[in-house]
């Protein structure tokens, strides 16, 4: 079938709007209909080519839409569903026999490899050009930056009809990231601590999810001022302009000590050394942010030996399935209003809603496709 998508055809070049063909799904696939997508920092640095996804490709992997087709073998949607489609896993590895579908251990293909990973059509591309190429699609199983989406069915989370399509892609990747690192990795107890560095979509969703914590110390630190007061409103108890304040003696202060947790939505390595130094005996730190391909940061080894943790996460932990309903009962609740950070652009403004987002002017840009 033909599809309208996104292609970037080389490593730095912009997306250019592209009729392709798309095949039928084939086993545990889903043929999804795109309603939205949202647009997250990984594409950005795909585009530029910090992950391995061979080009021409299409990108994209915030994709909300309805189930169109299905393939041999799916019963666990139907055609017409809404969905929202999560990171895909093969559901056989240790981990995902764990329920730690992030952390399969066929992520990189799964994810960057540009083509299937499952399956008799496994190491095959669904995505042609009119002269009979292939090129890479199934970015993070889906591709979503196109008027239609292959899916595999494992994947798909159901939404139900009177939830906002529109808006709820954005919680495949991104905004469930941070909530994530709150719920599944910190855990924090009655009492305790948690700093965010970075009040941008994925620290916010961080702080909105801390609030759902017996957490009584929430510090978010940025460089706006304009993110810092979201930050308050969304569960911060202090804020901290990083430009104008020394952070790390603020947060020893605030939390009189080192803090419990310390979560890294930034990626710049000279924050993730800061922010580790804010971690005192048996803390966190929680790594988040896509720091550039290669980049390394040190730790004082006799610090970190003395109980300290540090953990990267991916996705929020957990899987699909059990996160991202969670986050729509807390939104539905009132008590996780991620939609407050979305700003919708028309499919063919990704390049402004990258520069809008890189700006600090749009917190959560999100494509309206179909």
């Amino acid at each position: 079938m033909k599809i309208e998508a996104l292609v970037v055809e080389e490593k730095n070049a912009p997306f250019v709007r592209e009729e392709l063909e798309l095949e039928q799904p084939g086993p545990g696939e889903v043929l999804v209909r795109v309603v939205a997508s949202g647009v997250c920092h990984t594409d950005a640095i795909t585009q530029a080519g910090d992950m391995p996804l061979p080009l021409p490709g299409v990108l994209g992997h915030e994709g909300s839409g309805v189930v169109e087709a299905i393939g041999e073998g799916v019963d666990s949607v139907v055609v017409g569903d809404h969905v929202i489609m999560g990171w895909p896993y093969c559901g056989q590895c240790r981990n995902c026999r764990r329920g730690e579908h992030r952390y399969c251990d066929l992520l990189g293909p799964a994810v960057a490899s540009g083509q299937r990973f499952l399956g008799p059509q496994a190491g095959s591309s669904a995505y042609s050009r009119a002269d009979g190429t292939t090129l890479s699609g199934h970015f993070f199983g889906q591709s979503s930056f196109a008027t239609y989406s292959l899916a595999n069915a494992n994947a798909l989370v159901t939404v139900d009809p009177e939830v906002p399509l529109e808006l709820v892609g954005v919680l495949a990747c991104g905004i469930t990231t941070g909530a994530g690192a709150v719920l599944n990795t910190a855990r924090p107890s009655a009492g305790e601590s948690v700093v965010v560095y970075g009040a941008g979509a994925v620290g916010l969703a961080a702080i909105m999810a801390a609030r759902n914590t017996p957490a009584t110390t929430i510090i978010a630190i940025d460089l706006h001022d304009s993110r810092l007061e979201l930050a308050q409103k969304y569960g911060a108890t202090h804020t901290i302009n990083s430009g104008r304040e020394n952070a790390l003696e603020r947060i020893l202060e605030v939390c009189g000590g080192p803090a419990d947790y310390v979560i890294d939505c930034t990626g710049v390595v000279a924050v993730i050394e800061e922010a580790a130094e804010a971690v005192g005996m048996l803390g966190t730190l929680i790594l988040i942010g896509g720091a550039p391909a290669q980049a390394r940061f040190s730790l004082d080894h006799q610090r970190t030996l003395w109980g300290r943790t540090v953990v990267g996460t991916l996705g929020g932990s957990g899987t699909s399935q059990e996160l991202i309903p969670a986050l729509i009962d807390l939104y539905r609740q009132g008590r996780f209003p991620f939609d407050e950070l979305v700003q919708y652009y028309a499919f063919d403004q990704v390049e402004r809603a990258f520069g809008d987002s890189k700006s600090g002017q749009t917190i959560k840009p999100v494509l309206r496709i179909g």
